[in-house]
């Protein structure tokens, strides 16, 4: 893409290569771990290119690659993977949030990109974050003042005036969607979606459906046709990138939004037409999308390009996990990545998986003149390893990963009770916002990374901010009930009553399951509580255990036995500051501790019970920033989710037969 780019890598130390760790991953790994561990065997310290003696700079590949490794630390909880994320950014955000190297007067729309993992760490319980949030506020302010077309497109870059280019929408529309959600700017993503319906109004092709790669709004390139402003040919990886933003995009912009849609059909219009150009035999894309493998003028030939079919896999299977796209375009998916392990996938005497065929860079007008002919854009060498091509692989690979995994939960809905846990802190805009155990949450104090779980196997999460009803609870499969209020915590907390317990009874009789998760004594409302468990044969002990010393993390530990159902392969587990449970009939305990019952599960009618006395998987115990290596919360949490999915008879189906 673009200006050539910049050509060896500054490798300061290797310690990531020293120890065990995710450059080392085992044998079998997934195909998104192998890869990241290419990335971060080679480039320890600094993913940074440097050219003619000049420093590493800030740098839109650096941005790519960080956010597949940022998906495999979502999917793996090894926070090593955060560790090299933030040790990156280190590298160039200095306290008083400046980005050295990086020049705002540029408008080089490329320099947003790395915003996203500033973004993650903004969200993170983290000393010192707010750096990363004037970083993040320094590109945002880039995107105010960033040249525009006459209709309001974002120009490419300022030394390219007037032009759209398709790889430009990825580069800046997922951080400005994402940053407009964070920081409660809901105006942005009008023009957000804009900036998508521009793009494609000026450059998109009625006889075949593809967007060529540019358009200039002033007719004045000689790659311009002087017509329409349009390139002349369609590159893959800029309709790559397209497709990725748009995914990517819908992350952030609110399900109510009333032009939401206008965004979901772009991608519907575009999919169909990019797999039409797939190679029915190998399963990837050409480098220029619709000339097969026909040679150019110059005697070059088209080629399969690995970074171009990297991106159409992970759109295709991205927007078919999140509906956006048909079931069927999954069948599109899986042959594309099978042709990227088939033809882009070698591995080295170490062990390591290398990605081949990718090429360096393809754009638009410039220094030496780059006129978007089918021999130009054949001209660009190859590379091994390209980040440009192996950060969308790790992406499709975390992607195939959870398409594998993803049937157990399908059609099933996951609520968290936000009702009886209730509270309120000062958000990073001064509004007063909910936390605490809630799906939305990404700090220490949520259950993101629980729900990002059940996500991941296809289950859908939401939440319940009034009391349970037969209505409320209609629909769902998995209701979790956490740490009830105190009054210490919320000024007028709502207490589990009568006409609570009932509906939740009748709900897990029909076939509901429900999980309980209370809390030390100090910390949870138990009286009422207990009057709900009770029900089902349990009750939370007025008495505390694990009571962790500081980093004393050893006190925490739980020990699960093997050929515990729930928990088929973790063996150690973190819980701190717990209360044990005492259960009979129906109740049975699942995991004991010195005497003590830690967890406990009652079979109901047709519906199950869960219950443990501390909320431990929420994220301060599972992203495993925090805790001791060891410890297999995460692991855990996904085992047990699994668990939860697969209790039933679904309480929503059950419930709709016993009433008709």
């Amino acid at each position: 893409m673009r200006l050539p780019l910049l050509s060896c890598l500054i490798v300061i130390c290797h310690g990531l290569i020293a120890q065990p760790s995710p450059a080392q991953p085992a044998r079998g790994a997934a195909w998104s771990q192998r890869m990241a561990a290419t990335v971060m065997g080679t480039h320890p310290d600094s993913i940074a290119y440097t050219k003619e003696g000049k420093d590493a700079h800030w740098e839109y590949e650096m941005g790519v690659v960080l956010r597949g490794i940022e998906q495999v630390w979502y999917h793996t909880g090894d926070a090593r993977y955060f560790d090299y994320i933030k040790k990156h950014m280190d590298r160039y955000v200095l306290p008083d949030g400046s980005i050295r190297t990086y020049k705002l007067d540029e408008f080089n729309i490329d320099y947003v990109t790395p915003g996203r993992a500033l973004l993650l760490l903004a969200q993170q319980s983290l000393p010192g974050k707010e750096k990363y949030q004037k970083a993040a506020d320094l590109l945002r302010k880039q995107l105010e003042q960033q040249p525009r077309t006459h209709e309001g497109g974002f120009w490419h870059k300022k030394r390219y005036p007037y032009q759209m280019w398709l790889d430009g929408l990825y580069m800046a529309e997922p951080f400005y969607a994402e940053y407009s959600l964070l920081y409660n700017q809901p105006k942005n993503f009008d023009d957000i979606i804009n900036q998508f319906v521009w793009m494609e109004q000026h450059a998109r092709d009625e006889r075949t459906g593809l967007l060529y790669h540019g358009w200039d709004e002033s007719r004045q390139q000689k790659w311009a046709d002087p017509k329409t402003g349009k390139s002349p040919n369609f590159w893959s990886r800029a309709m790559g990138w397209y497709a990725m933003a748009l995914v990517d995009v819908l992350d952030y912009i609110p399900a109510t939004h009333p032009r939401r849609s206008e965004a979901v059909a772009i991608l519907q219009r575009l999919m169909p037409a990019v797999v039409k150009y797939q190679d029915p035999n190998e399963g990837g894309w050409y480098q220029v999308t619709d000339k097969g493998a026909r040679k150019a003028e110059n005697g070059a030939q088209n080629y399969l390009e690995a970074s171009a079919t990297g991106m159409f896999v992970y759109a295709l299977a991205k927007g078919v996990r999140l509906g956006y796209l048909p079931a069927s375009m999954m069948t599109y998916a899986r042959k594309g990545y099978d042709g990227m392990l088939k033809n882009f996938i070698s591995t080295d005497n170490r062990g390591l998986v290398h990605l081949e065929k990718t090429v360096s860079v393809s754009g638009l007008g410039g220094t030496p003149y780059r006129d978007g002919s089918f021999a130009y854009y054949l001209s660009e060498p190859l590379r091994q390893d390209d980040l440009k091509g192996v950060g969308p692989f790790i992406m499709a690979s975390v992607e195939m990963e959870i398409a594998a995994e993803s049937a157990l939960g399908k059609g099933k809905t996951v609520a968290v009770d936000n009702y009886f846990n209730h509270e309120f802190r000062k958000g990073v805009t001064g509004e007063q916002e909910p936390f605490h155990y809630i799906w939305d949450d990404k700090l220490h104090s949520g259950f993101w990374w629980w729900g990002n779980t059940f996500r991941d196997l296809g289950a859908r999460t939401t939440l319940i901010p009034g009391p349970p009803t037969a209505d409320s609870l209609n629909g769902v499969d998995v209701y979790i009930v956490v740490d009830p209020d105190t009054p210490k915590e919320t000024a007028r907390p709502n207490y589990i009553g009568d006409a609570d317990i009932q509906a939740i009874s009748n709900w897990v009789k029909a076939g509901g399951t429900l999980v309980l998760m209370a809390n030390d004594t100090a910390n949870c409302e138990h009286k009422n509580f207990n009057r709900l468990a009770a029900q089902f044969g349990m009750q939370f002990l007025p008495k505390n255990r694990n009571m962790v010393l500081k980093d004393q993390f050893e006190q925490g530990t739980i020990r699960i036995p093997a050929g515990t159902a729930l928990f088929p392969n973790t063996r150690t587990v973190y819980i701190k500051e717990l209360a044990p449970l005492d259960v009979k009939a129906p109740a049975k305990a699942v995991v004991t501790d010195s005497g003590d019952v830690i967890m406990a599960v009652a079979k109901v009618g047709k519906g199950t019970v869960f219950a443990v006395g501390d909320p431990w998987l929420y994220n301060e115990y599972v992203d495993n920033r925090r805790i001791p290596a060891q410890y297999e919360n995460f692991q855990a949490g996904k085992e047990l989710a699994a668990w939860l999915l697969q209790q039933g008879p679904s309480g929503a189906s059950a419930l709709r037969t016993s009433n008709r």
